[in-house]
């Protein structure tokens, strides 16, 4: 048996889970919106599974992803944070699935790799 859910019950579902704070208001909306889209463009239906999504999908800064995947950033000017924001997004976007960022590009919603 399936069950809708809509964007109230995906974010519900992390805190039913305990997982409230693992990614943001917003990063949940872009994830939400992530899993729609793909369901339409496959049309594969998707379980919501909390745990699944947290273990496979990540919320972080520039400055932790910089450092969790060792991403030479030696030749851009740090004060540049457009650049460093391309730098990393090009990065991820090589390896890996770019969900979408915050609106201030101060964190990038990715799948994990």
């Amino acid at each position: 048996m399936k069950q809708t859910v809509n964007l109230y019950h995906f974010r519900d579902a992390f805190k039913a889970h305990g997982r409230e704070n693992q990614f943001s208001y917003e990063a949940l909306g872009q994830l939400f919106s992530y899993f729609e889209a793909y369901e339409q463009d496959t049309g594969e239906e998707i379980e919501l599974d909390v745990v699944a999504i947290c273990c496979e999908y990540a919320e972080a800064t520039l400055a932790e992803i910089v450092r969790d995947y060792s991403i030479d950033t030696s030749d851009i000017d740090k004060t540049d944070s457009d650049a460093l924001f391309k730098c990393v997004v090009s990065y991820l976007q090589e390896h890996t699935e770019v969900i979408g960022d915050l609106n201030d590009g101060s964190k990038i919603i990715y799948q994990k790799f």
